[in-house]
């Protein structure tokens, strides 16, 4: 009797499976922390927006020499921050790609043992298929000889 199919590497495969599944995972939350950088720099825009808007319609307005100090540094400020905010969400991005190549190549590495399980199970069954066919061969070649002889 032929033992059931086992594939000796199963635990390698379950582990790649896992990591696989970390890896969507990570970037997941990648892709989530890149939406939050996004968010960011949309606000940081909108802020210098609205402090280059001020500035304008203030600029016939009387104002004092500080006054005017205080909305350039303002103004300033906020572009420092957007500035840092593109860059923040550059990183970010740069993260995502890696998140992805990461998971493409565990999926690869899973797939690989999954092909290489397939085929161990296709010759496995094609062995069991060979020797049950034998084993039917024989047993009708017996019975064949046994009516033979007692004609």
């Amino acid at each position: 009797m032929d033992r059931p199919f086992k594939f000796s590497l199963e635990r390698v495969r379950a582990l790649r499976e896992r990591t696989e599944e970390l890896a969507r995972e990570q970037l997941a939350a990648s892709l989530s922390h890149r939406s939050q950088g996004e968010a960011r720099l949309r606000a940081a825009s909108a802020t210098v927006e609205r402090a280059r808007r001020r500035r304008r319609e203030l600029a016939g307005a009387a104002v004092t020499a500080g006054e005017l100090v205080a909305r350039q540094m303002y103004l300033e400020r906020t572009e420092r921050e957007r500035e840092a905010a593109a860059l923040d969400l550059d990183r970010r991005d740069a993260e995502v790609q890696a998140r992805r190549r990461a998971l493409a190549s565990a999926a690869r590495e899973r797939q690989v043992l999954e092909r290489l399980e397939e085929r161990r199970r296709a010759d496995h069954e094609l062995r069991v298929a060979r020797r049950e066919c034998a084993a039917l061969d024989e047993m009708a070649l017996s019975i064949h000889c046994r009516r033979g002889h007692s004609s």
